[in-house]
């Protein structure tokens, strides 16, 4: 990695798609639950789920607590692997209710916050980093299977790297800014769903003059 080439990739998606406002979520706790119900599934379906939680009145460690799992994993359906999901979230819950909620994590540094979440069964890396980034606001940076195809086609990366690698690559070269982290990933994200494709659109690209995948 270089830095020079990964904040001219960052300007040039920003000048075409602008901010995006992302992680959608009124509270750390909502932006949590989308992080475990978002794998494996469009965020159309994520929603879906959690307006369901909504309506019930649900959103919060404790009330999804005193519902039995067969009754969360009804209740998040649409987001797929319901059964797996409800159980992870309940794990969630548990350790959020062991460690004082939301107010007690947030006075852990990120290098004891991000194992504590990691030990939580169901909890990887992609998904603690989601929620390190978007509900902690702590710098780090998600490496995610869209990050890895956009850098693979540019060339930077192999694209079969370890988790680890890739995203200490990027935090060494961009510095500590959550605000950054934040608004990369989720331009990576858009890019690649509407351009940087299974099925690229590369006349479409605003990265074609770096892209290795266009001139092969």
């Amino acid at each position: 990695f270089q830095e020079k080439p990964l904040r001219e990739i960052f300007e040039k998606l920003f000048s075409c798609y602008g901010p995006q406002h992302w992680w959608p979520g009124d509270t750390p706790f909502e932006v949590m639950i989308g992080a475990v119900l978002t794998q494996n599934t469009a965020w159309s379906n994520v929603e879906r789920a959690i307006d369901n939680l909504k309506t019930a009145d649900l959103l919060s460690p404790q009330r999804l607590l005193a519902i039995t799992e067969s009754e969360l994993a009804g209740l998040i359906r649409p987001a797929g692997y319901f059964n797996v999901k409800a159980r992870r979230l309940i794990n969630l819950c548990l350790f959020l209710q062991e460690s004082d909620g939301v107010v007690g994590l947030t006075g852990l540094p990120t290098e004891q916050l991000r194992p504590a979440l990691l030990a939580v069964h169901g909890v990887g890396p992609e998904t603690a980093d989601d929620i390190l980034l978007y509900a902690f606001d702590r710098p780090v940076f998600v490496i995610d299977a869209y990050t890895r195809r956009l850098f693979s086609r540019l060339g930077m990366i192999a694209g079969n790297e370890p988790y680890e690698t890739l995203r200490q690559g990027f935090e060494t070269q961009l510095g500590q800014d959550s605000n950054l982290f934040n608004e990369f990933h989720a331009l990576i994200v858009r890019h690649a769903k509407l351009t940087c494709a299974s099925r690229p659109r590369c006349n479409d690209c605003p990265l074609t003059a770096g892209c290795v995948f266009n001139r092969a």
